[in-house]
């Protein structure tokens, strides 16, 4: 389970929020729509929120297996 969280749940966690970052930054750049940007950012503070939650677990996970 440790293997899991660290090595493969939290980089796609980060991965994500990053892609949406990108996504939402580059748009903005291209003079793209301001709505679109909008909604990506409000995904990426979501994803952000969810990643947070997925570190601390596995923070807890790590530190209960000593």
């Amino acid at each position: 389970m440790i293997s899991f969280l660290s090595q493969i749940l939290v980089p796609t966690a980060v991965a994500s929020v990053t892609a949406v970052f990108l996504m939402g930054f580059t748009n903005m750049v291209r003079g793209g729509s301001s709505q679109l940007s909008q909604n990506l950012m409000q995904l990426r503070i979501f994803l952000q929120f969810i990643a947070i939650i997925i570190t601390m677990a596995t923070v807890w996970v790590m530190g209960g297996q000593e």
